[in-house]
């Protein structure tokens, strides 16, 4: 990892704890707020613990792209209120249909081209 990057690195995790500083629920019951903020901070501590041992530099270029998107992220959904905001969950091609054999790895191929840039650190479930 080059200097630059892992100061880049670093500065998306400090990043990351101001926000999870900050950071004010939409919802009216203020042990909420605490919930979101240590999920915030454990969450960025582990995926940056699992992805330490890094040294490619496209995955590591991977990996921060995931990181600036869900930061871009909290953020949207920070500024609008979840009661007036109904987002949408999405959903792959073919991605409920129960089928087998080729057509089953066909379906997973698309499920994983299909993942988000930000759901890119989380294993298949």
């Amino acid at each position: 990892m080059t200097l630059a990057t892992r100061q880049e690195v670093l500065s998306l995790y400090r990043r990351i704890l101001r926000i999870a500083r900050s950071w004010q629920t939409h919802c009216t019951r203020p042990h909420d707020t605490e919930i979101e903020k240590n999920y915030i901070v454990q969450e960025s501590r582990t995926l940056f613990r699992k992805n330490k041992q890094l040294t490619d530099a496209e995955s590591i270029r991977k990996c921060i792209e995931e990181c600036q998107a869900r930061i871009e992220i909290a953020f949207f959904i920070f500024s609008f209120s979840l009661d007036n905001f109904p987002f949408q969950i999405h959903i792959p091609p073919m991605g409920l249909a129960s089928q087998r054999g080729r057509h089953l790895r066909t379906q997973e191929r698309l499920r994983k081209q299909a993942k988000p840039v930000y759901l890119k650190s989380h294993d298949e479930t």
